[in-house]
């Protein structure tokens, strides 16, 4: 590697350094508010989500091009033996989520290879779990949420010169996806119904 590099993993490495320090000095500048939103479409378990602004600092980014939508629904082998009406495959929002999560680990993984000049020749990651529904079909009590997956794994399959395989790993685990599915959240539950939406008016 020499020392006069300007860009590594599709990066200009001045401008990361220099991001980095803003970020540093300057960190309400680069917050992130994140949202996504999903519509029933009618049939159970079936629904679009749409992912459009987001904010950057006090900024809100909104612009067409950012108008991603995704069909969400289910596996048509479960569905047809459940009884849905001519069952079709679709993502299923389990199975987004991993590959977020897979996705977001080489993310992790890969900037932080550019700021610290490591070459990366190959990375794939798998990610995978074991999904019990009985919770979701109401058939135990949802006391019982935490045993509807074992233990998420992901494989990281990475190679290139000088790697450091507990540098890698530290990486990975600075994936915020990874943050978000491994550390304990909480999530602020709000339901408005009907009389309550009228309210607002």
């Amino acid at each position: 590697m020499t020392d006069d590099r300007q860009t590594a993993h599709g990066i200009d490495l001045e401008t990361l350094e220099g991001f980095a320090a803003h970020a540093a000095e300057n960190p309400e500048a680069v917050q992130l508010g994140l949202e996504a939103s999903a519509t029933y479409e009618g049939t159970a378990a079936h629904s679009l989500a749409t992912i459009d602004s987001y904010d950057l600092g006090d900024e809100t980014i909104a612009r067409d091009t950012r108008e991603y939508t995704i069909p969400y629904g289910g596996w048509k082998e479960v569905l047809d033996a459940g009884g849905w009406i001519g069952a079709t495959d679709r993502m299923e929002p389990i199975e987004a989520a991993l590959s977020a999560l897979a996705a977001c680990i080489n993310v992790g993984i890969t900037i932080n290879a550019a700021a610290n000049d490591v070459d990366i020749d190959h990375l794939q990651t798998r990610v995978r779990a074991d999904f019990d529904p009985a919770v979701l079909f109401s058939l135990t009590e949802l006391k019982e949420a935490d045993s509807v997956f074992e233990d998420l794994t992901a494989d990281v399959e990475i190679d290139g010169e000088d790697l450091d395989q507990d540098q890698i790993d530290e990486w990975a685990r600075r994936a915020p996806v990874y943050t978000l599915v491994s550390l304990a959240q909480d999530v602020e539950m709000t339901v408005a119904t009907p009389a309550e939406m009228a309210g607002d008016d």
